[in-house]
């Protein structure tokens, strides 16, 4: 299956987040490939991720949420953030995640999608939700999130940022390209 074909997913929930997905992982590959290669160190202030580990970070998300809520309850995870030592790893990261995404998807149905999903800290609940919602709010909303948050580094570096639903000051929205 080539990295732009999605599986054919039979159950609703699974199918709807899968249908927002794609589309957004080709844009944010965009953001990623922009990234230069001479600036995954750099970082806008003491506090925020260098780009490099941000892009990582981006590229890794939606694979490693699939891939966290098959299973519950789950512990809340401590969050590193490694450096990659190139944006191919990033983008190689990207497409791992991509088909782990879809590999996911497919095999939960309604049922699974619906089912409440728990973050454990211990014997502490922190999150009771349908693994449905968490995907959408974890998988897509804290991506998009991100994503902003990376498209602000490539503006302070003077890279062009990509136009994701509607035109950056560098390009058109996708739709009128």
């Amino acid at each position: 299956m080539s990295p732009v074909e999605a599986p054919a997913v039979a159950d609703a929930l699974a199918q709807s987040i899968l249908a927002e997905f794609e589309p957004q992982a080709r844009l944010t590959r965009k953001f990623l490939e922009r990234l230069p290669e001479d600036k995954l160190m750099w970082k806008p202030h003491e506090k925020s991720m260098t780009a490099g580990q941000l892009a990582y970070h981006l590229a890794f998300v939606p694979g490693g949420v699939a891939e966290f809520v098959r299973e519950s309850p789950r512990q809340a995870p401590d969050f590193k953030f490694p450096q990659p030592a190139s944006r191919e790893e990033i983008l190689r990261t990207l497409d791992e995640s991509v088909a782990t995404v879809r590999r996911v998807l497919e095999g939960l149905d309604d049922a699974a999608m619906r089912e409440t999903w728990r973050l454990l800290s211990g014997d502490k609940e922190l999150v009771a939700m349908p693994r449905a919602q968490f995907l959408r709010d974890i998988m897509l909303n804290h991506w998009y999130q991100h994503r902003g948050q990376f498209s602000v580094y490539l503006r302070i570096l003077e890279v062009p940022v990509p136009a994701t639903w509607g035109p950056s000051a560098d390009e058109p929205p996708p739709f009128l390209q």
